[in-house]
Order: C-alpha cells, then sequence, then structure tokens
C-alpha cells in the first residue's frame, strides 16, 4: 500500500486530477455567506456517529486547520454545500478537524492519511466510499447530484445514449428483456458497489447502443470502453463475477502516461493496482514511437492475466518518476519494472526489438535488481556521518556500532530544523567509538521498505550494537535524543554482561 501512495504521489505531481483546487467563487463572497448561515456541518467525536446514523447520503472532509489545501478548499466546500442544501432530496456536507486529538479516533477509523480526505458515507455510514470528484464547487456539486442519485440511469432512446457515452470514458450498460429478476438485481448491486469509479446504464433495446450487436435481448453486459477493442460483452451474473469483469475489462492492456488528461483515471487504475509494475519511458516524439508501442503491446498481450500491469510514460510528464527511481533522461527508452516488494529491474536504452526477451528475462529470475544510491562518499569525516544504499550495510547493519539514523528529505523543512540539532548530538559522541550518529537522503537512496518504514521525514531509527532495531519517536531536542541512545544503550549493556555471566 506505501509503494502505490508513493507512485501516485511522484507520478502525478505533473497534471492536475481530482485533489487539484480551482476557484469559482472569490473568498470574500464565500466568506459573506458563511458569516449569514455555515451549511457545512461541524461534526466532531460527540456527535459524528450519530449524526451520520441519520443519512443515507452524506459527505465529510477530514481536514486540518493548518494545511494550505483545506482553506483553499474551505470556500469552495461551503458554496457546493449551500446549493445542494436545496437539492432534491438534499445532499448534507460535513467537516471534522481530524488533527483535533479527540477526534483522531474517527480519523483513524476512516483511514485518513492526508489532508483534505473527503469521504462519501452511505445508509448511515454502513458503506464508506473515496470521494474522486473535483475540488471547485461546481464540480463538487455536480459529482455530488450524480453519486446521490440512481446508480445507473435508464436509457430510453438513443438521445440517451449518447447523452451518458463518453468517448473518454468507461461505461458499463445492462442490457434486460425487462428490469426485473435476479439478474437486474445483481447489476444494480454491482452499480452501487462500483458507481464511484464507473458510469452505469441499464435499457431494454440494444438497437440503441452506439456499439456491439444491436439484437441482442440480455441479459447481458455491455462494457464501452476508449481503448483496446472498443466494447466487451460479458453474460455471467455473479455479482463478484461482474465486479471481477469490470475491473479488468476497464485496464487498457498498455496505460498511456503523458499529460493528455483523457488518460489520468486509467493512470490511477494503473497504480492501484496490486499487479507488478512494467514501465515504458521515451520520448512520445521520437520517430521509434509507434515501433515501441507495437511491440510493447505484443508483450503486455502475451503476459496478460500473470499479474504484470504494463504502462507507457511520456519523459516530459515523467519526471516525478525518474526523481524516484534515480533515472537520467540519458537513459531513455528505458524499461523500468517494480515489483511489490520495491526490488526494481533496469533495461537502458533498450530497443524495439529487445523488450518481449528482457521481459521474458525478468520472468524467468535471469535479471538482476537495480538498486538506487548516491556514490559513496570518498570523505566522511562530519560529525553526523552520510549513509547511502550502497553504504547501508556497511555502516548500519555490520558496522557492529550503536546507529542512529535519519531519513531526510533536502527540501524538507523539519529535517533543516533537525540538522543542527543532530550535529550537537553527534558531537557529544565524537569520543565515543561505539556510537555512530548517521544520515541517508531517502529521496535519493533506496530504502529496504521490509527493514524501514518511512512515511514521512525526518524518520529516526536506532540499531544497537547486538542487533535490535527501533523507531525513534520521542522528542527532537538534543537531551531527548541523547537520553534515549543512552538508555537503549545501557539496556543492551546489560543483556551482554547477563550473556556473559551466564
Amino acid at each position: 500500500m506505501a509503494l502505490v501512495k508513493v507512485w501516485i504521489s511522484l507520478f502525478l505531481t505533473v497534471f492536475t486530477i481530482t485533489g487539484s483546487i480551482c476557484g469559482s467563487a472569490s473568498a470574500e463572497e464565500s466568506e459573506s455567506e458563511s458569516e449569514s448561515k455555515e451549511f457545512v456541518v461541524t461534526l466532531d467525536h460527540s456527535n459524528f456517529t450519530e449524526f451520520v446514523a441519520k443519512h443515507k447520503f452524506i459527505v465529510v472532509e477530514f481536514y486540518a486547520p493548518w494545511c494550505g489545501h483545506c482553506k483553499k478548499l474551505a470556500p469552495e466546500y461551503e458554496k457546493a454545500a449551500s446549493i445542494l442544501s436545496t437539492n432534491d432530496p438534499p445532499v448534507v456536507l460535513a467537516k471534522v478537524d481530524a488533527n483535533e486529538e479527540k477526534n483522531k479516533a474517527i480519523a483513524t477509523e476512516f483511514e485518513v492519511r492526508g489532508f483534505p480526505t473527503i469521504k462519501i458515507l452511505r445508509y448511515g455510514g454502513s458503506v464508506v466510499q473515496e470521494y474522486k470528484g473535483p475540488r471547485d464547487a461546481d464540480g463538487i456539486v455536480a459529482y455530488l447530484k450524480k453519486q446521490s442519485g440512481p446508480a445507473s440511469s435508464e436509457i430510453k432512446s438513443a438521445e440517451d445514449a449518447s447523452s451518458i457515452v463518453d468517448s473518454d470514458k468507461i461505461l458499463v450498460v445492462g442490457v434486460f428483456p425487462e428490469f426485473s429478476g435476479e439478474k437486474f438485481e445483481n447489476f444494480t448491486t454491482l452499480a452501487e458497489r462500483l458507481r464511484a469509479d464507473y458510469d452505469f446504464g441499464h435499457t431494454l433495446d440494444a438497437k440503441l447502443l452506439p456499439r456491439g450487436d444491436s439484437s441482442a435481448a440480455g441479459p447481458l453486459v455491455r462494457l464501452f470502453k476508449p481503448f483496446d477493442e472498443l466494447f466487451v460483452d460479458f453474460q455471467e451474473f455473479d455479482v463478484d463475477a461482474l465486479v471481477k469483469f469490470v475491473e479488468e475489462t476497464s485496464t487498457p492492456t498498455v496505460t498511456l502516461f503523458n499529460k493528455d488528461p483523457k488518460h489520468h483515471p486509467f493512470v490511477m487504475k494503473y497504480f492501484n493496482s496490486p499487479n507488478v509494475k512494467a514501465m515504458l519511458f521515451l520520448n512520445f516524439s521520437t520517430e521509434q514511437f509507434d515501433a515501441f508501442q507495437s511491440k510493447y503491446h505484443e508483450v503486455a498481450q502475451l503476459y496478460k492475466g500473470q499479474d504484470l500491469s504494463f504502462l507507457m510514460g511520456d519523459v516530459e510528464a515523467s519526471q516525478g518518476a525518474f526523481q524516484y527511481f534515480g533515472l537520467k533522461e540519458e537513459q531513455v527508452p528505458l524499461i523500468i519494472i517494480q515489483t511489490n516488494d520495491g526490488q526494481k529491474y533496469l533495461k537502458r536504452n533498450v530497443e524495439p526489438d529487445q523488450i518481449a526477451s528482457w521481459v521474458k528475462d525478468f520472468k524467468d529470475g535471469n535479471v538482476q535488481p537495480y538498486k538506487k544510491s548516491e556514490p559513496i562518499p570518498e570523505v566522511n569525516n562530519e560529525p553526523v556521518k552520510v549513509v547511502v544504499a550502497d553504504s547501508l550495510q556497511d555502516i548500519v547493519f555490520n558496522s557492529g556500532k550503536n546507529v542512529l539514523l535519519e531519513f531526510y528529505a533536502p527540501w524538507c523543512g523539519h529535517c533543516k530544523n533537525l540538522a543542527p540539532i543532530l550535529d550537537e548530538v553527534a558531537a557529544s559522541f565524537q569520543n565515543d567509538a561505539d556510537v555512530i550518529i548517521a544520515k541517508i537522503d531517502a529521496t535519493a537512496n533506496d530504502i529496504p521498505p521490509d527493514t524501514f518504514d518511512v512515511k514521512g521525514y525526518p524518520t529516526l531509527y536506532f540499531r544497537s550494537s547486538t542487533g535490535n532495531l527501533l523507531n525513534y519517536d520521542g522528542g527532537r531536542t538534543k537531551e531527548d535524543i541523547i537520553n534515549f541512545i543512552q538508555k537503549n544503550r545501557a539496556t543492551v549493556a546489560k543483556e551482554d554482561s547477563r550473556k556473559e555471566e551466564l
């Protein structure tokens, strides 16, 4: 799960998606409206459960008062709440200060990991879905009107069909001889379950649909998509089978990643997939693009259904990925494969005819993992020692020392504040050969995810000379850190002496 979040956050920084902020009303107007009446309901630990239980459909924003994105969203969210209060039936928008200590249990329950996080709660909170719509008032209103209405729209005419068939989106249509019976009910269940991700329609007449067998009487499910074979029919109506069909069929054989917004939903779906990720990066304007696309598509077809997903990324749109993987533009065209345990496999300056054989070598276990690492410093005589991926084992695990290791990011303000404190800590241990204070740039070096759980910066770990590994979550003063090291050293020393006595 952590890898998924890293992939998405790094890749999607290059384009505007549902997390973007768009203003459609001035701050002054919104503040004036809120002074007279606040339409967004404020909830907390004392009234959250009771209030949510009373509503079939409610939207909740989890925010932090200090969060800039939350502040930008606030007037848009309030304006949307005002408009939706007159909807039939009204749509309630609420908010919870997830930074408040007493509300953190609610935030944990709803898996709030960043701000703002918006959830759609249905049927008294028994069904929870992610809000995946825009962040401007008009976009919020349009998205929530659709989400609060029927999960599937009836298609009664060709005009109805043309109004919901979008050449850039997935549409799932059920064709039935009548709108009743177990199969129709299962289709309705499917629509309710997946409505946040797909559009659904149902019809009695396949002739109204733009593609496929117009004589089909059903029951069948026809999925329209803007890639590959453009539509697929399915006639098994077990709900789980329907979900699997929609999820698998709505994934492109090869996902394209560039700055075109129509590809964004499929890029999100790609990175949310549990499959191993194969990514080919090249300049989409190169004369060889068609050759690469053809060969890559052939390979993707060959491994379809084998838990390996394929993406082609344009270099211009993929700078976040290049930073994350430690890649250089002179290495393109290149393929990188990342497994769910964090291992990476790289083929630089690949040719179209080399793709199939290299992927086969990877599947056969004949490709060595690639590790991103800064060069090992030739001189490392500062009080706080510099660790890189290639020296991590030697300095932290094999040195036989007590090591306090900071995982930092060069741009992190908290890391900059901690740096002089760590210098002082290191200076206090400079005559102690058994203690090392060290740091590693976690943005420029691969970190073993099964050993260190680094979710933010700075993160501190302490590894004792006997191998105990502890995550440090104490105070950030010189005295706090020194006391922690001494305490854990003392414990280790006592354990060592006891072993000697035995």
